[in-house]
């Protein structure tokens, strides 16, 4: 039966580093392009080409590594992992063995309503492969080898995740974790973060482990999901039927949402690691370590704690502000000196602006209401010299005719002061007196009719007048 199986996850996430170029060439690192238009000859393991370390990459490892909380050594090594496969032209791929630039360490999930220390097995530098384009209609298979010799930081987590919750838990985190240190875009669909599972079941009683399976190039959190259910499900379903689990790489297909056989998996002899005799050891400067750990970050689990709890935002404006690291970073300088409610900002940020970058399908980036003019209309409601609805009419209106944010003000509010205490007092009674009816259902009890009451003076001022001023006047006038 299933209850007595227990899966044993570890996963394998290979994150694309965003360097201008590879890690031991000077070809551009950039998704796109005409194929085989951006591999250098370096990268294609020419003969008499050598290998140059990127050191921009080297920091991001840093980085990462400072915020896992890893070991890091004062050398690493670079290994050749030789294996044959067609989008690989050196034959081997410069990895590293047993000297990562990283140790150890841990990511912090949430999961199941749950927080979990997941420990890591290490993390290390390696370059990317190129990439196999099938041609069904023409039988062929093609090579564009523009990612080969891309960087990469592949994230090794100890087998302790218990099923396909917890490993998209961790990648999430991952991911979260990775675009706010800014050193990868996380695009999934671009294959900059995917990763490899490792799979087998055991039974509860038993401490002895099962035969792991390995799934390949998993891209989309639904992906990882679907592929682990499925391939724990085969495995309990083959053991309990008298079968065997055989050491493979599977691949997951989304149309079937089943894993299949791709290739029987290699153990690490058979890769024949050995130091890379064309790269020296990367010596770790102390220094620049130090100038990384003064300026790390906060950790995007820790922020969303402190956004929760200090806060007061829900669950669905933190997800949105920590899916974009510009956008939280915009939310965080609306509230730092200006002394907005963090609550009307995070409506804002996450409500009227992601309404308008999702109709042009921009991100922060590219708006055109800057951060000043933002805050701005945003005091204005703070203050009651605007309404609501006011302040999307001067958003709108700076957005689509890029008009200063003073002229937007002007033009709306424009017409509003004429409406004294006197004069909407006036229109305030004269309302109330031509609805007696509405009045003695208010005060007998039927609160509803207020909104009724209330819009009847916005349509006499012709909407100029403040509503939260109408329903205090209302109120005042009825005796509260």
């Amino acid at each position: 039966m299933e209850n007595n199986w227990e899966p044993v996850i570890g996963l394998e996430v290979h994150v694309q580093l965003n360097t201008n170029s590879k890690l031991f060439s000077g070809a551009p690192n950039k998704f796109g392009g005409a194929a085989n238009s951006q591999a250098s000859l370096i990268d294609l393991g020419y003969p008499g080409t050598l290998p140059v370390v990127n050191e921009e990459a080297i920091e991001m490892a840093l980085k990462l590594g400072i915020a896992l909380d890893g070991d890091i050594p004062e050398q690493t090594v670079f290994a050749r992992k030789n294996y044959f496969y067609p989008d690989l032209p050196k034959g081997y791929q410069i990895s590293q063995f047993d000297e990562p630039i990283i140790s150890g360490g841990f990511l912090k999930i949430e999961a199941n309503g749950k927080e979990k220390k997941i420990n890591l097995t290490r993390a290390h530098l390696e370059e990317d492969a190129g990439k196999s384009i099938h041609l069904p209609n023409e039988g062929l298979t093609g090579l564009d080898l523009n990612r080969a010799g891309t960087p990469l930081i592949e994230v090794v987590s100890e087998p302790e995740i218990k099923n396909a919750t917890e490993a998209v838990a961790f990648m999430r985190a991952l991911r979260e974790l990775v675009r706010h240190l800014e050193i990868c875009d996380g695009n999934m669909q671009e294959g900059s973060f995917r990763c490899d599972a490792n799979i087998s079941v055991k039974q509860k009683e038993h401490n002895k482990l099962g035969t792991k399976v390995e799934i390949k190039n998993l891209n989309s959190f639904k992906f990882v999901e679907n592929a682990i259910n499925f391939e724990i499900a085969r495995q309990i379903n083959r053991l309990e039927n008298g079968g065997e689990i055989t050491q493979e790489t599977r691949l997951y297909e989304e149309k079937t949402g089943e894993t299949k056989t791709m290739r029987t998996k290699e153990d690490e002899n058979d890769y024949r690691y050995f130091p890379d005799p064309d790269l020296l050891p990367v010596k770790i400067d102390s220094s620049k370590l130090k100038v990384i750990r003064n300026t790390a970050i906060e950790l995007p689990l820790n922020k969303r704690k402190r956004f929760a709890v200090d806060l007061g935002l829900n669950q669905a404006q933190i997800d949105t502000l920590l899916n974009d690291p510009a956008l939280t970073c915009f939310f965080e300088e609306s509230i730092r000196h200006s002394g907005l409610s963090p609550k009307l900002s995070a409506n804002w940020v996450t409500g009227e602006i992601m309404k308008y970058f999702r109709e042009e399908n921009i991100n922060i980036s590219q708006t055109r209401v800057d951060l000043d003019s933002f805050i701005k209309i945003l005091k204005l409601i703070e203050i009651d010299k605007c309404t609501q609805n006011d302040a999307k009419r001067i958003f709108k209106m700076i957005w689509d005719d890029e008009v200063s944010v003073e002229e937007a003000i002007k033009r709306t509010l424009s017409g509003k002061e004429k409406f004294s205490d006197e004069n909407l007092k006036a229109i305030v009674k004269k309302v109330l007196g031509d609805h007696p009816k509405q009045v003695e259902q208010y005060l007998a009890g039927k609160k509803k009719v207020f909104g009724f009451l209330v819009g009847q003076v916005m349509k006499a001022s012709v909407g100029k007048a403040d509503p939260k001023r109408v329903g205090k006047m209302i109120e005042d006038e009825l005796g509260g």
